[in-house]
């Protein structure tokens, strides 16, 4: 018999529906909204969505909303899309691509990361709000400190290190703009074809709701020109998910997983007063109730949005709102996220034996000392390895195999390390060295080369 509580796919079940649901009206009614659409995605597939307010549920997928900085997450995609081109390095400073009056000297690492030192607004009246008319070229995006900080030094979010990051899209695809350069190498071939530069049918108008009384005035829409590619794009819910969904598994199409998994890594610390985000490559990350986040807010005059992915669960939510303030859209998706994994936790995956375990492998795994530290060794498919401390605190790290026979370190202390096996003079396994530290069968084994050597007398 078929369990008649079973889901069906992704599908979130009824009662959990209801949950999310209930957690929606409450935004728009507590938020005080002209409406919000959420959504969240679970193994690439939406599980659930809703509209509430003026938006019509059973077509609030398909409608436009503003989606502002997010549009800073798609820009980062194509340059690391250049980035994998070779084209450019990360670690290149963006004059020796782009002639800019300022920003020159940043990499385009810390112009992804906001550590570029640049202001954190454009000049003249507030961007958001005025036709980029007023800011035609690349001069005119700064004001007379364009400069706040010293490069690479700290965190300062920066909105015209974005617009230098669309600049040099468009100097490297040889002048196309930059909206049609992500239109055709990232948007297409993910399906977001209601992703576009300027609002098209049916899309939401934004408003300014008056915060002590129920009434409300229009937001303006404005082409924000050159600042574009730091808050520019429309988009929808159903958009929104197969990105949210790309940024979870990645899209050899667009951008492979590896070079996704790069982008949400913290490349920057945080604020001392603020432990609980950081910033990675285009991607914001937060940690909440538990879990580690990486997505983007937005905001323009009129509406609010926010994505967040869960990649340790494979989960992922949206939240959009067409008011200048009253919902965190952003604070919605991360509790919709929560809630489905609160109320349908995912199993483990089952486990199943090796397919094919290399027996020289196996003899290398369980236990091996550093000094006197004891250490578990295990084997994975596809000869991958792991070491850690048996207790389980302390350095640990998972290894991929290459081609020569050594293992690269892929996360934790030993990142980028290389691990390898070294053998006896009669070809058998003597210790394993990771980074000039040792690792021996005893402790301190009196016949490998310990570093400083062991006690001729031994253990007494």
């Amino acid at each position: 018999m078929t369990d008649p509580e079973q889901r069906d796919g992704a599908e979130a079940l009824p009662a959990t529906r209801r949950v999310l649901a209930h957690r929606l009206a409450v935004a728009q009614a507590e938020g005080r909204a002209p409406s919000v659409v959420a959504a969240v995605v679970r193994d690439g597939r939406v599980a659930w969505s809703g509209g509430r307010g003026e938006v019509d549920p059973a077509s609030a997928g398909n409608v436009q909303y503003r989606i502002g900085s997010l549009t800073k997450t798609v820009t980062a995609v194509q340059v690391m899309r250049l980035r994998d081109e070779g084209l450019i390095d990360l670690g290149d400073p963006l004059g020796a691509h782009l002639a800019t009056p300022h920003g020159g000297a940043a990499t385009i690492a810390q112009l992804l990361s906001h550590t570029g030192g640049l202001a954190a607004e454009a000049r003249g009246p507030w961007w958001e709000r005025t036709p980029g008319a007023l800011r035609p070229e690349l001069a005119d995006v700064f004001g007379e400190e364009p400069v706040k900080h010293p490069e690479g030094r700290r965190f300062h979010y920066s909105n015209p290190g974005y617009a230098l990051l669309g600049a040099l899209i468009e100097k490297l695809r040889g002048g196309e703009p930059w909206f049609d350069v992500l239109r055709g190498e990232v948007l297409a071939p993910l399906g977001m074809e209601r992703t576009t530069a300027l609002p098209a049918e049916p899309y939401a108008r934004g408003w300014a709701v008056h915060p002590f009384a129920d009434v409300r005035q229009p937001e303006p829409t404005v082409d924000t020109g050159r600042m574009a590619p730091a808050g520019q794009l429309w988009s929808t819910l159903d958009d929104l998910c197969a990105f949210a969904a790309f940024l979870l598994n990645g899209n050899d199409r667009v951008l492979s997983a590896d070079s996704i998994a790069e982008m949400r890594r913290a490349a920057v610390g945080p604020e001392a007063s603020d432990w609980d985000a950081a910033y990675g490559l285009g991607l914001q990350l937060a940690r909440r109730d538990g879990r580690l986040l990486a997505g983007h807010t937005g905001s323009m005059p009129g509406f609010v949005a926010g994505l967040w992915t869960s990649p340790e669960e494979g989960l992922a939510a949206v939240g959009l709102a067409n008011a200048t303030s009253g919902v965190h859209a952003a604070g919605l998706a991360a509790e919709l996220l929560g809630l489905l994994a609160e109320h349908e936790p995912a199993d483990p995956d089952p486990w199943r034996p090796l397919a094919d375990a290399d027996p020289e492998l196996l003899a290398l795994t369980g236990h091996w000392y550093w000094g006197t530290s004891l250490d578990v060794l295990r084997l994975h498919e596809g000869r991958r390895l792991s070491l850690r401390p048996a207790g389980g605190a302390g350095r640990g790290s998972r290894f991929r195999p290459e081609p020569d026979g050594t293992w690269t370190g892929l996360d934790g202390y030993f990142a980028g390390e290389t691990l390898r096996v070294c053998r006896r003079a009669d070809g058998s396994v003597g210790h394993l060295d990771l980074g000039t530290f040792v690792f021996t069968r005893e402790p301190y084994d009196p016949g490998a080369p310990v570093p400083g050597g062991t006690d001729p007398e031994g253990w007494r």
